[in-house]
């Protein structure tokens, strides 16, 4: 157990569904010990008829098996990453339970009107997604970075390899990813005099229903099958596997923790190899 998360506040965006990284992201640090306040669209109906959200009823029932497993403090809040009138609602919430926010990881996201070339784009599924994407993290920082300045405090962003190399026929994500990236940069020069440190996370391909959607997708467009597109996806990873959340939710723990004191501004790949930089 990392001694030094034990007792912190964390706070984790589109954690209220088992089948994400989100929620994967919530367990490891609950055991080592962090209250968790999981956060997500909890309005028992989906953001897209193909993009499912988590429900208040899942979300309280994670809550309940993280207490009950971890021994930590758990708060269930429903938000709108788009909507500031409903991250000011979770900020009071938050506030009526805990005096502070060490952790702020930032990973809500969806993508929508694809897929489409950018000349066949729908605008309004454009605009939505990288209002979610990256107005949403705008949105949750700015809001919660005063919880943060008494102590200081840590944000992990996840973006995406999208955001480093375009996603075919799914531009708006991949803008928006990038943008991301760029984000984590400006905020972690703008917060490091606050000892507040920021970093981004980019995965590639990682196991999650997402995946599978997005699988489910380009084999409609390619008229292959799912199976065969994760196939042909692997012979592109050097270690020829699709990642799990469990492991992204690895690094988080790392940049959480002290282990990581001196990094900030930072986009680390988790990509099996997939995605190699100087």
């Amino acid at each position: 157990m990392n001694k030094n998360l034990k007792g912190k506040i964390a706070l984790v965006t589109g954690s209220g569904k088992k089948t994400g990284i989100g929620y994967a992201i919530a367990k490891k640090i609950a055991s080592q010990g962090c209250h968790i306040i999981i956060a997500d669209y909890g309005n028992n109906k989906s953001l897209d008829a193909d993009i499912k959200t988590g429900s208040m009823d899942e979300m309280e029932i994670i809550g309940n098996e993280l207490h009950q497993e971890y021994g930590v403090d758990i708060l269930a809040v429903n938000v709108d990453v788009t909507n500031m009138d409903t991250i000011q609602k979770m900020v009071s919430t938050i506030q009526e339970k805990f005096d502070r926010v060490d952790l702020l990881c930032n990973n809500a996201g969806a993508t929508f009107g694809v897929p489409n070339g950018i000349h066949t784009y729908d605008e309004t599924a454009w605009m939505k997604t990288i209002d979610v994407n990256l107005h949403g993290v705008f949105r949750m920082s700015k809001a919660i970075i005063p919880m943060m300045q008494e102590k200081g405090g840590n944000i992990i962003n996840i973006a995406s390899r999208a955001g480093k190399v375009p996603a075919l026929f799914n531009g708006a994500y991949s803008v928006s990813k990038a943008g991301v990236i760029m984000l984590t940069k400006v905020m972690a020069k703008e917060l490091a005099g606050l000892h507040i440190r920021v970093n981004a996370i980019c995965p590639g391909q990682i196991k999650t229903e997402f995946k599978k959607w997005g699988f489910g997708l380009e084999a409609q467009f390619f008229n292959t099958t799912v199976e065969e597109q994760e196939q042909k996806m692997c012979e592109t990873i050097p270690m020829g596997r699709i990642g799990s959340p469990q492991e992204v939710a690895d690094m988080v723990l790392f940049l959480a923790s002290d282990a990581s004191s001196y990094v900030t501004g930072q986009a680390l790949n988790i990509c099996g190899g997939q995605l190699m930089e100087l």
